[in-house]
């Protein structure tokens, strides 16, 4: 018998199947792998009838609470749905069968803490949740550990309410610049490496009105004030954007380290995304754990953890739908030596936003043209920087790893290169690189990156996820062969 955790409703609706008496994680993916529809905030029958194909379903845990989030609607005069229950917020995401299954729920800050601690090595530690908003709470610190029977405890030590929140700053700014909000906070941080923190102080003496703890002048969950004017360079307004969030961020992180009983950290939420901050969390913690799909989609095996009760059992993040067969090792090494470029997708997708190597476009770190050229298969603005993903034994050697991320198998901090003119293809503007590291085993991009080294001595690729701006990432083989015949890049499987 299997919990099934959701997460849906709002944006980046995602499944998790977990044995209830093992703890194994069965199955976990993203609606929108199924669907077809970028950040897809509802379960489509698809995925559920495919979460189902792992076994009996007896229970279904959802992220957050519905009767706290109406709450916070009233407060920010949005709708609100007056469903009394929880099988009837649910009627129009769940089958018939799937609702008569007993219904349980959980606090949306707590899924997302259940998601970090109970997949992480640690067995005691403290949480820290940042995203844009939950029901009612956008920043929370906790204490967790397993009691002697092996059950999960949290404590929560402190929280920040809403709408005083960093990821609805950091998506009101990305609107405020022609991206869009709750998809695209990843360009703006992007963009930051091109500008100067020119506007700033403008905007910590017009938006800001506390740092520590970060209070706000205006409600920005519609975005920035028509008042609020600044100058016309996009690059320096992300720029001073990032900077702001970065001290908010560390000023959270200071405030844990003082409140909380751990040495351990595990940070979750959708800010935990952004490496480019996740680069300071050594300066805080020596020990620390961010699982690899910290957002909304991830709290689906947050409920399904807080169901359970106990640590699971984590190996790692594919855990998606599986392309069965051997990685194709020769293949793309083929591929690679004639055309630079190829995809792969092979295997269990992985379970968050970013590519991890079994749906992913790779590509010769090396060449001048090659990062213009991925960009243009991927419709991306020429600016926007790849990762390279290294074998784990190399990364101090061609990069200066920060601390708490010497080994970064799942891509989340940003790390200086030692030799950026010899691999411009993965060297954003500010000379740093979002590593990937690949630790031993005969995991099928390690025996690539094996097979590459001892061709080329070069013990990296570039890797970006196999899907192009505004698309799902490829996830059967049909999204593998329209990929191929669309973009003109050989997928191989």
């Amino acid at each position: 018998m299997n919990i099934l955790g959701i997460s849906c409703g709002f944006h980046d609706a995602g499944v998790t199947v977990l044995d209830e008496k093992t703890g194994d994680i069965k199955f976990a993916s993203h609606s929108e792998r199924f669907s077809k529809k970028k950040h897809d905030p509802d379960l489509c029958p698809d995925i559920l009838d495919h979460a189902k194909s792992y076994g009996n379903i007896s229970k279904v845990a959802y992220y957050e609470n519905h009767w706290l989030k109406k709450v916070r609607q009233l407060r920010a005069r949005q709708p609100v749905d007056w469903s009394f229950s929880l099988s009837g917020v649910l009627q129009d995401q769940l089958s018939p069968d799937l609702l008569s299954k007993e219904l349980v729920s959980f606090g949306h800050h707590k899924s997302h803490a259940a998601a970090g601690f109970q997949t992480s090595p640690f067995s005691d530690t403290t949480i820290v949740v940042i995203d844009a908003i939950g029901e009612l709470d956008t920043i929370s610190i906790w204490d967790a550990c397993y009691d002697p029977q092996g059950n999960a405890m949290y404590k929560l030590l402190w929280k920040q309410g809403y709408p005083h929140s960093i990821g609805l700053f950091y998506s009101a700014f990305t609107k405020k610049v022609g991206l869009r909000p709750m998809d695209e906070e990843y360009i703006l941080m992007g963009m930051a490496a091109y500008g100067k923190a020119y506007y700033e102080q403008n905007i910590l003496n017009r938006l800001v009105s506390s740092m520590h703890p970060p209070k706000f002048t205006e409600n920005l969950h519609s975005g920035v004030p028509d008042s609020f004017i600044l100058g016309n360079n996009d690059y320096d307004i992300a720029c001073s954007v990032q900077n702001v969030a970065e001290e908010m961020i560390n000023g959270i992180m200071s405030k844990s380290r003082l409140i909380g009983k751990s040495n351990n950290l595990v940070y979750a939420g959708g800010v935990a995304l952004n490496c480019l901050a996740n680069r300071n969390l050594g300066n805080f913690y020596d020990n620390i754990w961010i699982m690899p799909n910290p957002g909304d989609a991830g709290s689906s095996l947050g409920a399904a953890a807080l169901a359970y009760g106990k640590q699971v059992n984590w190996k790692d993040a594919s855990l998606g739908y599986d392309i069965k067969g051997d990685y194709p090792v020769k293949q793309l090494l083929d591929e690679l030596q004639t055309n630079k470029i190829v995809g792969v997708a092979n295997g269990r997708a992985e379970f968050g936003p970013r590519a991890l190597g079994n749906r992913s476009l790779l590509a010769d770190p090396r060449g001048d043209d090659i990062k213009d050229k991925v960009n243009d298969i991927k419709r991306r603005q020429h600016f926007r920087p790849f990762a390279p993903v290294i074998l784990e034994e190399f990364a101090e050697d061609y990069f200066d790893m920060p601390k708490g991320f010497e080994k970064s198998p799942y891509m989340q901090a940003v790390a200086y290169c030692k030799y950026p003119a010899k691999f411009p293809a993965i060297i954003h503007k500010d000379g740093t690189s979002r590593v990937q590291t690949v630790p031993k085993g005969n995991s099928g991009i390690r025996r690539l990156l094996e097979a590459w080294m001892t061709l080329t001595h070069c013990p990296m690729l570039l890797n970006t996820s196999l899907n192009v701006r505004g698309e799902p990432m490829v996830n059967d083989i049909n999204d593998a062969a329209r990929f191929e015949n669309e973009y003109g890049v050989k997928v191989c499987s």
